[in-house]
């Protein structure tokens, strides 16, 4: 039995959660989200629990099963509280700023890299901390990676755009001047 797919995910108050044959849909304070379901996996709602179950034991099933559970958390999760992801720009020069739903990225490229950011995620700009926010966390995963995509953080000196809590390896560079 899959440890993530036994738990139960509990769903708070103001929360709807509907369970059709193909799609899961949850309702929140935040909005609402829609994930596709897995054939093989049982969705029952007891009360304010919601269960899973599945039909076999096969190698895909079991791994369906508790990626099922986790989707559903996350869907929970995202119409309550929403998902917030955090990146450091570090860099002489280096800039953010937010432009209605256009980000403007000074990166030490010859031009400002121009960022639309995707429908239902948000940016806000703290000196070199930039906030992003959304309700759905797949989407906002991918906005955070393409945005540190643009300069990855470089070992040397460790210029460039990193989430928040990454640790960058640095490297000692040249040795200077050794002496005959």
């Amino acid at each position: 039995m899959s440890r993530i797919g036994k738990q139960p995910v509990v769903i708070p108050t103001g929360v709807t959660l509907e369970i059709k044959p193909e799609t899961l849909s949850c309702k929140g304070p935040k909005g609402t989200l829609t994930i596709r379901r897995h054939k093989a996996i049982e969705i029952k709602q007891e009360g304010n629990e919601v269960t899973f179950t599945r039909s076999s034991d096969h190698k895909d099933v079991r791994a369906a099963h508790g990626l099922m559970r986790a989707l559903t958390a996350n869907l929970v999760t995202g119409v309550t509280k929403g998902f917030e992801r955090k990146l450091e720009i570090n860099g002489v020069g280096y800039r953010a700023e937010v432009k209605g739903d256009t980000m403007v990225l000074t990166l030490g490229y010859s031009h400002p890299v121009e960022y639309k950011l995707p429908a239902g995620v948000s940016a806000k700009v703290d000196k070199n901390i930039v906030i992003l926010s959304a309700i759905d966390k797949q989407i906002l995963g991918a906005a955070a990676a393409e945005i540190r995509g643009f300069r990855p953080p470089e070992p040397y000196k460790g210029k460039g755009v990193k989430y928040v809590e990454e640790t960058i390896l640095r490297k000692a560079g040249k040795a200077a001047g050794k002496g005959k």
